[in-house]
């Protein structure tokens, strides 16, 4: 509602929405809310950098897949190896923790490749606010019947608001302003240092210490990045 409220006047930019636009804006909204569904599932049973990391996948695949050369078979390569040895640690201990963010790196990487799609409309945030609140609608079945706590708590509405416009409104509009200016393999790679971020922020804040362990996997995964950023794009290339 912050973004629709906020974007009022370019809803209307580039004239009526087609159904093709509002089908991709609702599947963008959609994948947008499941990558968080499942992302906050999984991070409950995960530490914040091990489940990045591990989510990572999502966004490198579609680099990969956007520009096929060697250089970026050796890079999905390096972070599925990444991976695999983060995954592994957590196999026998949360299985279920594990599905979470394999099936938030999906939603990641629809993410991505719808919100190119949605950004390329021109339509400012409108596209994203209303994407947002679709989502909002076909998830709050799976939330609805646990949030009686929050509304009897306004620290915790307060803080989910706050949750909200900076993941949400500032973070996703700052991705949508993005995607409209650079090419969709780009800007998976520069994604890349959201599981150094978050490896930190959970060390800072979490007190969640990774293991050496952790940190071999997590550094494959950035390796793979870095030989992925190496490649050349080529100059043709524009958002899909």
């Amino acid at each position: 509602m912050f973004l629709l409220a906020f974007s009022a006047k370019s809803l209307r930019r580039g004239g009526r929405w087609s159904r093709q636009q509002l089908v991709s804006v609702g599947l963008f909204g959609i994948s947008t809310a499941l990558m968080n569904l499942f992302f906050y599932l999984a991070i409950q049973r995960l530490d914040l950098g091990k489940g990045v990391a591990i989510e990572f996948i999502g966004p490198i695949t579609v680099a990969a897949i956007r520009t096929r050369t060697n250089r970026n078979a050796v890079a999905l390569i390096l972070a599925v190896v990444g991976v695999v040895i983060l995954s592994g640690l957590e196999l026998g201990n949360e299985p279920l923790g594990l599905l979470y963010i394999f099936l938030a790196s999906i939603m990641w990487a629809l993410y991505i490749v719808i919100g190119s799609k949605v950004a390329s409309f021109d339509r400012g945030v409108s596209g994203l606010g209303i994407g947002l609140l679709i989502g909002a609608v076909f998830i709050a079945p799976f939330g609805a019947p646990t949030s009686g706590p929050a509304f009897s708590a306004p620290w915790i509405l307060a803080t989910c608001f706050l949750v909200g416009i900076l993941s949400n409104a500032i973070g996703y509009g700052i991705d949508q302003f993005t995607l409209r200016r650079i090419p969709v393999r780009r800007f998976s790679v520069l994604l890349a240092l959201l599981p150094v971020t978050a490896t930190v922020f959970g060390l800072l804040f979490l007190n969640q210490v990774p293991s050496i362990t952790d940190l071999i996997g997590i550094s494959f995964v950035l390796i793979g990045v870095v030989v992925q950023q190496r490649d050349t794009l080529p100059s043709t290339e524009v958002v899909a």
